[in-house]
């Protein structure tokens, strides 16, 4: 699989995720791991924040190559950078005028999928002891 096809199924699968963790939220469950989870999920549901991750794939570039590369206006890289950096998928760098991005959280990414996706089994049922 390609790192977008990658990126697609992780994102199929959290709405499942997204559902599960709002239950959990509501229970007063330890909330702080939860939203930073659900601000990774989030910053992964646009088009745009996937062609960039998919850019830094290949290592890190300078903002004005990752304008060219996806043909947007500064604003819009700006926009998403922010909350590609916030969310701790992608590191930041100033130098000279430009800043310069790089993959940051993809083991925290695919370590968080992991979390969740350990709790069901095969079937998409509950794996826990209670409900078998």
């Amino acid at each position: 699989m390609s790192f977008i096809e990658n990126l697609q199924f992780y994102i199929l699968i959290s709405v499942n995720v997204y559902d599960r963790i709002s239950v959990v939220l509501q229970e007063g469950v330890d909330t702080m791991s939860y939203k930073e989870d659900v601000r990774m999920i989030k910053a992964l549901a646009d088009e745009n924040r996937l062609r960039i991750l998919e850019c830094l794939h290949h290592g890190e570039k300078c903002a004005c190559v990752i304008l060219e590369e996806l043909s947007i206006t500064q604003s819009t890289l700006s926009h998403h950078m922010r909350i590609l950096t916030e969310c701790g998928l992608v590191n930041a760098r100033k130098e000279g005028k430009w800043s310069h991005y790089s993959e940051e959280g993809k083991k925290r990414f695919k370590d968080m999928f992991s979390h969740y996706l350990e709790t069901t089994d095969s079937d998409g049922g509950c794996s826990c002891d209670k409900c078998e």
